[in-house]
């Protein structure tokens, strides 16, 4: 099988990784990718939200795709999933009309109350009017969230008004919602419109600092299993919210092809969705891939062309998996770039295959050194003998990396390990 992954970031790296490891896979390819994705796929230029010129690119006799897996948000919004289908070749990721479940949330609520889906109450404002009385009626903490995509980033969760007014202010369309308590997990579901395959849950870390502190961010790390959750927590989340929400899809007759994400909070009233996204999480694919023992190319190509029904129950390693997030100087503010990365071959050589670094925001200069090229760097990766183990491996490989300014999470999975 010939794949092609659109993306750059440390998710389309891990994907990038899981594939090499495959044996149905002859041939990988990315566009655009990062220093690290070239050490595994060939590196080809392309405007990753241009539809045509993806598909174009995939029909080349250099790429000749059979598969074409688009990571990011912003491409799937614009509809390339569409553009590659439209030439006959199979996509992985939903189209423009289902990607919307991320691109409004707006719409993305008024899905979940037709599909009878748990979620928080809220109101859609488009005037500063609208979202001072919302602001008013829910009170503290204050959610505000960015109808439109900001790239994980569109969310103010606050106990200051003048914050989460001036967020709502600034947004042309605002969902205000009440706050929801209790742990949060994110869960990704493989599914081709019809048959819905569950991934393992994570959770991710948003806030910049050690104990939840600072800005939000991407997510500045993440950690596989969760050993604290319910042992039937997949499966009901699967029943309430993933399953009726690719049925609701499918009756509108906009069928969700592709990685269908529920960022869920485990309350005191039971699971409420937080918010969906239409494509892997980063950090947690790379925690989540970490431990996936089945064949990634099949899986996706399965849904890809409508037949995940045929699968195998998907195989899983027994060990945890911990990714931490290493960040530019002054991230998420107004993240330096340009500085050298050093340490990456001593990691390569002292801690895999158990320990590895996916890229990010990486690229080569002009004299070959690996630089930084982004807010969030790299994602160092470990498995381990449960979350203790993979932690302390995930550290000490970070440890060996060097980065001007840089700076990382020291407590990922800490609590859980506890």
């Amino acid at each position: 099988m010939r794949i092609l992954v659109i993306g750059g970031g440390a998710r389309e790296h891990a994907l990038c990784r899981s594939l090499s490891l495959d044996p149905e896979v002859t041939a990988l390819h990315c566009a655009p990718g990062n220093a690290g994705i070239a050490e595994v796929a060939t590196l080809h230029a392309v405007d990753a939200t241009d539809g045509a010129a993806v598909a174009t690119l995939a029909e080349t006799p250099q790429v000749n795709a059979d598969l074409v897996v688009i990571g990011p948000e912003a491409p799937l919004v614009a509809g390339v999933a569409d553009a590659v289908r439209a030439r006959g070749i199979a996509a992985f990721g939903p189209s423009a009309q289902a990607a919307r479940l991320e691109g409004s949330k707006a719409f993305a609520k008024e899905v979940m109350a037709a599909a009878g889906v748990p979620t928080a109450r809220s109101h859609l404002c488009t005037t500063p009017q609208e979202a001072d009385e919302a602001l008013d009626a829910f009170g503290p903490p204050y959610v505000v969230k960015d109808d439109g995509l900001a790239a994980g980033k569109g969310v103010v969760v606050t106990d200051d008004i003048e914050v989460a007014r001036a967020h709502a202010h600034a947004c042309e369309r605002v969902v205000i919602e009440e706050f929801l308590d209790g742990p949060e997990v994110s869960l990704f579901a493989v599914t081709d419109g019809e048959t819905v395959v569950p991934l393992q849950p994570a959770q991710d870390f948003k806030r910049a600092y050690d104990g939840d502190e600072g800005p939000n961010t991407g997510g500045m790390g993440a950690y596989s299993p969760l050993p604290w959750a319910d042992p039937k927590l997949v499966q009901e989340i699967e029943q309430t919210v993933l399953r009726p929400t690719v049925d609701e899809l499918r009756r509108r007759g906009t069928p969700f092809s592709g990685l269908l994400y529920a960022g869920l909070a485990i309350t005191s009233r039971g699971v409420r969705v937080i918010e969906f996204n239409a494509r892997f999480g980063d950090p947690e694919t790379q925690a989540v891939l970490a431990r996936l023992r089945t064949p990634l190319a099949g899986l996706l190509h399965a849904a890809a062309t409508g037949r995940l029904a045929d699968l195998p129950p998907l195989n899983w390693s027994e060990e945890a998996a911990v990714t931490v997030v290493v960040a530019a100087h002054d991230y998420p503010a107004a993240p330096r770039t340009g500085d050298v990365i050093e340490g990456l071959d001593a990691v390569a050589q002292q801690d895999a295959p158990e320990a590895y670094v996916l890229h990010a925001g990486t690229k080569r200069d002009s004299q070959g050194r690996v630089v930084s090229a982004g807010g969030r760097v790299l994602s160092v990766t470990a498995t381990g003998p449960g979350l203790s183990g993979a932690r302390e491996r995930a550290y000490q490989a970070l440890g060996r990396i060097r980065l001007d300014g840089s700076h990382h999470r020291t407590d990922i999975a800490a609590r859980a390990a506890e």
